[in-house]
């Protein structure tokens, strides 16, 4: 490939904290400045936009549990599961940066109406609480940058062991996660010979390497294991579309398309399945649930 033919180079996109913030643009006209329905949002979230959904936890079990993950530490992470149902398959839900907050634990109810048993370990735990944070860039200095590639893919090791011991099916697993968690999907779907699906919402494809992240991935596209689901939008100036092609252009390389499929929406933005922030696309959104619902009732539901 000639130095014309390469994807946009890493310094000509958007930075990730300037991705966040220009996302979270305020109109305020859809926003709720105050009142009990913002509690539990992050702090780096407010104010909540009045699109943010509320599912309802009837006919789930909810609870905030503790794993204990490879080194000792006990981490904590949120589960939903249906009420009646036994042995329900299992799908991690990979936070943004924003750590477990409010959104996050909603995403969970969905999936738990689903027939799924859905959990979110706080992959940051041992690095702060990134839910208290306002300021998006000491947010990224402080903690997200803290944890290294090979923490998160043990503590999702450990996540799927604890649910397969606490009521869930180990047996058959499923990845999602949004933004940082995005990335996280397509790395953990490289690590694990156990996974079964993942769907990797707006996760970065190439990035600067550090010694704490040392994988792009991009890079990765040939040792994948299971079949992801990428979903992006076409306006992301933090992922450009030149980035996304250079994926496809990978997973055609290596052989992994298909299964593994990638999704653009031409009018969604970064953060379009974020209902609770104003880059939120309705359209976009309910078309990637129903992917979404569709790719792990085929490849996780199914899969045993």
């Amino acid at each position: 490939m000639s130095h014309d033919d390469e994807p946009q180079r890493v310094t000509d996109r958007l930075p990730e904290d300037r991705s966040w913030i220009d996302c979270t643009g305020l109109d305020r006209r859809k926003l709720l400045m105050t009142g009990a329905f913002a509690a539990g949002f992050a702090a780096a979230c407010r104010p909540v936009s009045s699109s943010a959904v509320q599912t309802s936890g009837e006919g789930l079990t909810q609870e905030t549990v503790s794993i204990p993950a490879s080194d000792g530490f006990s981490m904590p992470a949120y589960v939903a599961r249906p009420e009646k149902a036994k042995n329900a398959p299992v799908i991690v839900v990979v936070h943004e940066i924003f750590g477990v907050h409010e959104w996050i634990r909603d995403m969970c109810r969905r999936f738990a109406g689903q027939g799924y048993y859905a959990i979110a370990p706080d992959l940051f735990a041992r690095h702060g609480d990134a839910t208290k944070i306002a300021d998006i860039k000491q947010l990224i200095g402080s903690i997200v940058s803290k944890a290294p590639d090979a923490q998160v893919m043990s503590d999702i090791d450990a996540a799927y062991a604890w649910a397969g011991k606490h009521g869930g099916d180990a047996g058959r697993r499923g990845i999602t996660g949004f933004c940082w968690g995005g990335r996280v999907v397509w790395l953990y779907a490289a690590h694990s010979a156990q996974l079964d699906a993942g769907v990797a919402f707006y996760g970065r494809l190439v990035s600067d390497k550090t010694a704490l992240q040392p994988l792009s991935v991009v890079e990765q596209a040939a040792a994948l294991r299971a079949p992801v689901l990428g979903q992006y939008g076409a306006l992301d100036k933090g992922i450009p579309v030149a980035d996304v092609e250079a994926m496809r252009t990978a997973l055609k390389a290596a052989g992994k398309s298909p299964p593994d499929e990638i999704t653009v929406y031409p009018e969604a933005d970064h953060g379009f399945m974020a209902d609770y922030r104003p880059s939120y696309n309705e359209a976009a959104a309910k078309e990637a649930w129903a992917a979404t619902l569709e790719w792990f009732g085929r490849y996780v539901k199914g899969s045993k």
